[in-house]
């Protein structure tokens, strides 16, 4: 059924915007990439805004969080926090696989809370809530906005190459066509972008975990860092997770730090703070 949906969506967002471009390209002249730009972030801004509501419910079902207490304890937290949603919801990932998760989705009014109905059946509340405080870091370090910044400008960039690419005659040489037209030429740069994209792997790696840490350093000041370090080897048992990954590969391709470096990370700030309580 995943993969059903998956593949009508597609159809039902892909074939228009596929139409655009490949207008754009014959009509709108030599900057045509400019307007492709254009039209790309608005509908990246709509699938952001409307992930929550009209696309994530296709594949699980999102009821509100019920337990009284826990949404007593998280909401003080919200409130510490400065953060305003539509709500939290628990989704029923259990039908899928024992891997426990929360985040928040959407942008502007419309974010809402997630919680995996698997994380709330295996963690206590304090290390509920420390998870929280560390999705909740992610918003209040700017870490969503800044990533739509890089992929706006990346996109930008991107769509100013490929504008440039599909009037060079080698382009189309080197990969054995010879006739130049819009469709071929949009058809052969998804072709190789792949290719060139890995070589920013590790990059967006790197930024990524230097993100993590700076979440949970948020956590480790708004909830128990104690709480999250127990919570993190739950998550990574239950989710059967590579506890010692080798480290090339790790830098190259994990956008999360490995558990000892992460939970070494989170034992340092409790230390820290509890040098500063004595000082006092």
């Amino acid at each position: 059924m995943d993969l059903l949906l998956q593949f009508l969506l597609m159809l039902l967002v892909g074939i228009p915007l596929v139409a655009v471009f490949l207008w754009l390209m014959e009509r709108a002249g030599s900057h045509w990439w400019l307007w492709a730009w254009a039209v790309w972030t608005v509908f990246t801004l709509f699938i952001t805004w409307a992930w929550p509501t009209l696309i994530a419910p296709l594949f699980n079902k999102f009821t509100p969080l019920q337990d009284p207490a826990l949404k007593k304890r998280l909401e003080a937290l919200l409130e510490r926090c400065g953060f305003r949603s539509k709500g939290m919801f628990v989704m029923d990932g259990s039908k899928r696989s024992s891997h426990g998760n929360a985040y928040f989705t959407g942008f502007g009014r419309n974010k809402r809370i997630v919680f995996f109905d698997t994380l709330l059946d295996s963690l206590e509340p304090d290390e509920v809530e420390a998870v929280l405080a560390h999705e909740l870091g992610h918003f209040r370090k700017h870490h969503v906005l800044k990533m739509m910044l890089v992929m706006a400008v990346l996109s930008f960039l991107g769509l100013a190459l490929m504008g440039w690419l599909i009037q060079q005659p080698w382009f189309y040489q080197g990969l054995g066509v010879s006739r130049q037209t819009p469709a071929l030429g949009l058809a052969l740069f998804l072709l190789v972008l792949p290719v060139f994209s890995t070589l920013f792997t590790p990059v967006f790696a790197a930024m990524s975990r230097k993100q993590e840490f700076e979440a949970d350093d948020y956590a480790a000041l708004q909830a128990d860092a104690r709480a999250l370090i127990d919570a993190l080897v739950k998550m990574y048992r239950d989710n059967a997770s590579t506890l010692t990954p080798d480290r090339l590969y790790s830098l190259f391709h994990h956008s999360h730090p490995p558990a000892a470096v992460r939970i070494g990370h989170l034992s340092s700030r409790i230390n820290e703070k509890q040098q500063q309580e004595v000082r006092t």
